[in-house]
């Protein structure tokens, strides 16, 4: 089991800690630029949304990153300055790397070379400890007044190695409406938000629900990509469903698909993702490719049109569902990079988890299309060749997993994030990590809260 958790690690990462080992070269000056992209988007955003301290995020968020950068990182110094905004320098010749906080849509990072914004936003902290929703859970932040079970794998998800050499920040457990388990770690709680990595896809392929419920767009379709649409381009007959299994047929530069210039490099979604040639037929090979979701969420752009896309994500899921410490981040042109830059809290997961218990009903509003749960948890053609998961559209399948019921199915992002819900049960299970160079075994803790709870 521990061999299938780190292949799938590897496949799905798309970031620090998954990077599998390699020789380690010398670093070159796109390389700095990029550490540099890195330590000023991360740094940003976990200060200005997350609430995390300068010494917090070099103890945390900036450790085990790419082993090309890793030893770079510390080198450079992020200089947070009161105008909502972080700067680090990396060559003399150059500007420093720059990322822009904006309230609503977090931290955007500027391109190589790019000067100052003319214009900046004077800096608002989002919704904190101080402004919990006061309105019962799970709309609000108020818990009854019950003691939390002392449950072992939990205690065990922060203590010792049972589920491997992780760092676990959050664990929130949902028994139904009912909040049973929920610890931190030291310097993060309820409030705390941290990027969710690849959790965002499973978000993105809930916002194409939304749409689709809304009668928006159709994923059986072509995806509306505007660069595919000259005649003889055969990449026209990629299905927004293909782009959601991973089956788009799609060359990308490299295993997983390290998507470094659109996440930190200042390059936009267009400009990282429309160019790539096809090296498959769409529809007969899974490769796990940020692109994919990228492509899917611009989709999304072109079908919902400009205004009602800006704020989408927020009016349409987030404030829906009360998550309100959660936030999709932008490239500097507008595109939700939502294959990992969305940050959000455990709580907030927690309820993301709960609305597909309750099969796309929020509150009494149906958010999704009638069977988008079964839909997004149906392996539909080509599946992972490794690993014990296989995957829907967007979601991760826990159909072989020992102790599990086969209805589970999972969120799972890079440095261990995971949102586990079990239909069958009723039950969601939130892990948080910080799981630098090291593997959390999600499968098995699964198993064992399923087994603790009655």
């Amino acid at each position: 089991m521990q061999r299938a958790i780190r292949l799938l690690g590897m496949v799905m990462a798309l970031g620090p800690a998954a990077a599998p080992a390699q020789q380690v070269r010398a670093p070159s000056a796109y390389d700095r630029a990029i550490a540099a992209g890195y330590k000023a988007a991360i740094t940003c955003s976990a200060r200005f949304i997350g609430g995390r301290t300068d010494a917090q995020i070099a103890a945390d968020e900036l450790r085990g990153i790419y082993p090309e950068y890793d030893a770079i990182v510390p080198t450079l110094t992020a200089q947070v300055l009161p105008t909502a905004m972080v700067e680090v320098g990396f060559d003399p010749a150059l500007p420093p790397r720059r990322s822009v906080y904006h309230a609503g849509t977090g931290c955007t990072t500027l391109p190589i070379g790019a000067a100052a914004p003319a214009s900046l936003p004077a800096y608002r902290v989002l919704p904190g400890p101080a402004s919990a929703d006061p309105r019962p859970w799970p709309l609000g932040d108020a818990l009854p007044k019950i003691a939390l079970s002392p449950l072992a794998p939990v205690a065990g998800a922060f203590e010792g190695a049972r589920y491997g050499n992780a760092k676990t920040t959050g664990v929130v457990i949902l028994s139904g409406n009912r909040l049973v388990a929920e610890r931190y770690a030291p310097g993060f709680g309820p409030f705390t938000a941290q990027r969710t990595w690849s959790v965002a896809k499973s978000i993105t392929g809930t916002l194409v629900g939304v749409a689709v419920n809304a009668g928006a767009i159709d994923p059986a379709r072509p995806a509306p990509i505007p660069a595919w649409q000259s005649a003889g381009d055969p990449r026209r007959a990629i299905t927004l469903d293909q782009l959601l299994r991973m089956a788009s047929g799609l060359h990308s530069g490299s295993a997983g698909n390290r998507t470094d210039a659109v996440y930190f490099g200042g390059t936009t979604v267009p400009e990282g993702t429309f160019h790539w040639p096809l090296e498959a037929a769409p529809g007969t090979r899974f490769r796990y490719a940020n692109n994919d979701i990228l492509l899917a969420m611009y989709a999304l752009r072109v079908a919902l049109g400009e205004d009602r896309y800006r704020d989408f994500p927020r009016t349409a899921l987030f404030d829906k569902l009360g998550m309100r410490h959660t936030v999709a981040e932008t490239d500097w042109q507008g595109n939700y990079v939502s294959s990992s830059q969305v940050w959000t809290t455990a709580r907030d997961l927690a309820r993301f988890g709960l609305f597909y218990l309750n099969d796309g009903v929020w509150n009494g509003e149906r958010l999704l299309p009638p069977g988008w749960r079964r839909y997004v948890t149906t392996p539909s053609g080509p599946q992972p060749g490794a690993g014990d998961f296989g995957y829907g559209a967007t979601f991760w399948l826990m159909n072989k997993t020992p102790g599990v019921p086969a209805d589970t199915f999972s969120a799972n992002g890079n440095r261990g994030q995971y949102v586990v819900i079990v239909p069958s049960r009723n039950i969601v299970i939130v892990r948080r990590g910080e799981d630098a160079g090291a593997g959390f075994d999600i499968a098995k803790f699964t198993a064992d809260v399923l087994a603790a709870l009655p």
